[in-house]
């Protein structure tokens, strides 16, 4: 299981935008992120200052927008959709997709669901629910 730091995260996503600006070829991965990273532009300055991104890491506030943890969340969603797990999120996430017409607006619901699902199990001490995340998701695909 690979485990990056909170480092690691900032610097990945700030060469992949890097990268995409200068129109240099991405890795599969790669192209995923820049996708979502295009999905938000106003992240692009924090993006583009990589030392001033690893030097900021421990200014995040509660309650603050942390652009690297939302474009991870949006990586790992894209990620459990292409190989459908936990099983049957791919369905969910297409159904909450469809009820929404917004691809971006439907992760931006599961990230609700997929953040309850972790603090649940930290607070609890237990392997996350995945079958709580999906409930949660197909819940908010069946309402309006």
């Amino acid at each position: 299981m690979f485990s990056p730091s909170q480092a690691d995260v900032r610097q990945f996503f700030c060469t992949i935008y890097a990268k995409a600006q200068a129109g240099q070829a991405l890795e599969a991965i790669e192209t995923i992120a820049s996708l979502w990273i295009d999905e938000h532009p106003e992240y692009h300055a924090e993006l583009a200052d990589v030392d001033a991104a690893l030097g900021s890491m421990q200014d995040t506030e509660a309650g603050q927008n942390n652009p690297f943890l939302h474009l991870s969340m949006h990586l790992s969603i894209s990620e459990q959709c292409s190989i459908d797990q936990p099983r049957g999120i791919r369905q969910a996430v297409e159904l909450l997709t469809h009820r929404r017409d917004s691809l971006h607006l439907a992760h931006h619901e599961v990230m609700d669901c997929l953040g309850r699902m972790i603090w649940e199990s930290q607070r609890a001490g237990r392997p996350p629910d995945g079958a709580s995340y999906i409930a949660c998701v197909q819940q908010r695909a069946t309402r309006d």
